[in-house]
């Protein structure tokens, strides 16, 4: 692991102590993806819509609004990691027969599905603007982190559930 991915992780870690609820935290989170991972232009979680098993939702996010506020599992690169339970990281979207566009600016997408117990209720998306503006250590990054946040984005999910 580099140095800058170690500094994440405690960035993380330390974030992830404060007080907070899901929904706060999550936000604190992205918010701290989209100011701390090079080449990183929008970070959010889709969820798992737990009325929808088949569709996620747009949870907390940073960047720029998205029109993408549920997508159906198979759609875009989201709903085909939400599909398969896949990692996809994609190097130029536009090569990509199944992407949907958030922005024309997007050029590079990785995509982490988040499981608790084995069952996948959702997922970390980044966009760059950049081709190829995602790494191997972005990736075991957000893998990571998927693990690590994976109780807070249940909650999310049930606090969605409950209103």
């Amino acid at each position: 692991m580099t140095d800058n991915s170690s500094a994440l992780r405690s960035g993380l870690s330390l974030l992830l102590e404060s007080e907070g609820d899901a929904r706060f935290l999550l936000q604190h989170v992205c918010d701290y993806l989209l100011e701390n991972i090079e080449n990183c232009d929008w970070a959010g979680y889709y969820l798992v819509d737990p009325y929808c098993k088949d569709e996620l939702f747009l949870g907390p996010y940073a960047g720029e609004p998205t029109d993408h506020v549920r997508i159906g599992f198979g759609e875009g690169i989201c709903g085909q990691a939400a599909a398969s339970g896949k990692t996809f990281v994609i190097a130029d979207v536009k090569i990509e027969s199944n992407y949907l566009s958030c922005s024309p600016e997007v050029r590079s997408e990785i995509v982490v599905p988040v499981f608790l117990n084995h069952v996948l209720i959702g997922e970390i998306d980044l966009d760059s603007h950049l081709q190829g503006g995602f790494s191997r250590e972005d990736r075991i990054l957000l893998e990571w982190l998927a693990g690590f946040t994976s109780e807070l984005a249940e909650q999310l999910r049930k606090g969605v559930a409950e209103n």
